[in-house]
């Protein structure tokens, strides 16, 4: 059958206090908050949306604050995405490195395993975030008034998978989702989705002795990779039913629409829509400005509003 994954779609996190989250992403980091809005499994908690000017696939990192509600922090390790990393223009990490310094973050240089340099940090919450140079990146970015556009992030770079059994992983992906070995490197190997662009890429790392990750404050939850329209999704589904693999109904995000499942080292696997996109429900223009909610939560705007932290653009 047609596989027809384009790219990844987003990365969404656990993380602690909504409005360090919100300096970080959009104030240190220059991405354009997309959308404000709250998780639909839980609406007492923020879902965030960061991105570039539309929240192109690819680009997007989603985050859960859950700091306020007493979470416990999660467990890094077998069955998790480990590290999130940002695509940054060729010759742009000295900038990086001034900027991060000037905000009291903590980092290193290192090389990324696959011939880039890049800068490791961690998030508010914990998160590891790496910000990798790209040769060739032509998404444009979210302009900032306080960010040359020749060192502005352009998105997710790509995602780093941390698995017991790296090479099952592999044949599932490879197999089901048709993607390709990119890179081999001392850390492990680097998958291309859809070609190696930067937005494509899932680096797949062997750690026998990791702790098995528990999702919490500071733990990636899932990654999503994105398909044109519902029709490709459902036939996706209905392969790994096929196959014998749990996976969810089809789930209404109101900006797309969801399936997940679990790869075989454990980590989970979110299938989601290109369309309907963010302007659903805003214009561009205004995008992420006021707190949207789901038709279904309507009702219960007052309630949710006075559950919530109060929080503040960046």
């Amino acid at each position: 059958m047609d596989r027809p994954i384009r790219s990844l779609h987003h990365v969404t996190a656990t993380v602690s206090a909504a409005q360090e989250d919100l300096d970080f992403y959009t104030g240190v980091l220059g991405q354009r908050l997309v959308k404000k809005t709250v998780n639909f499994d839980n609406p007492r908690v923020y879902h965030f949306y960061y991105g570039n000017e539309r929240g192109t696939p690819g680009t997007i990192m989603t985050t859960f604050p859950y700091g306020h509600l007493g979470v416990r922090p999660g467990v890094h390790g077998a069955g998790q995405i480990t590290e999130t990393s940002f695509s940054a223009p060729d010759g742009s990490l000295e900038f990086w490195a001034e900027r991060l310094a000037f905000a009291g973050v903590e980092f290193t240089l290192e090389d990324s395993g696959f011939g880039e340099e890049a800068i490791r940090l961690r998030d508010p919450s914990g998160l590891t975030i790496r910000i990798v140079e790209s040769r060739s990146d032509p998404r444009p970015p979210w302009p900032k008034r306080d960010i040359p556009d020749a060192h502005a992030l352009r998105g997710i770079h790509g995602v780093t998978l941390t698995v017991r059994d790296p090479q099952r992983t592999l044949a599932f992906m490879s197999d089901f989702m048709e993607t390709s070995v990119a890179g081999e490197g001392e850390r492990g190997l680097r998958v291309a989705v859809n070609g190696d662009a930067p937005g494509r890429l899932v680096e797949i790392v062997r750690d026998e002795n990791a702790p098995a990750a528990v999702n919490g404050i500071g733990t990636v939850h899932h990654v999503a990779f994105a398909v044109d329209d519902p029709s490709q999704q459902l036939a996706l589904r209905q392969e790994l039913v096929r196959r014998g693999v749990p996976v969810t109904e089809v789930l209404d995000r109101q900006y797309f629409r969801s399936i997940y499942f679990r790869e075989p080292g454990g980590v989970l696997f979110e299938v989601a829509t290109i369309p309907p996109g963010f302007t659903v429900d805003e214009e561009v223009a205004s995008l992420g400005s006021a707190l949207k909610l789901p038709p279904w939560e309507e009702p219960n705007r007052a309630v949710i509003e006075a559950a919530l932290p109060a929080v503040r653009a960046s």
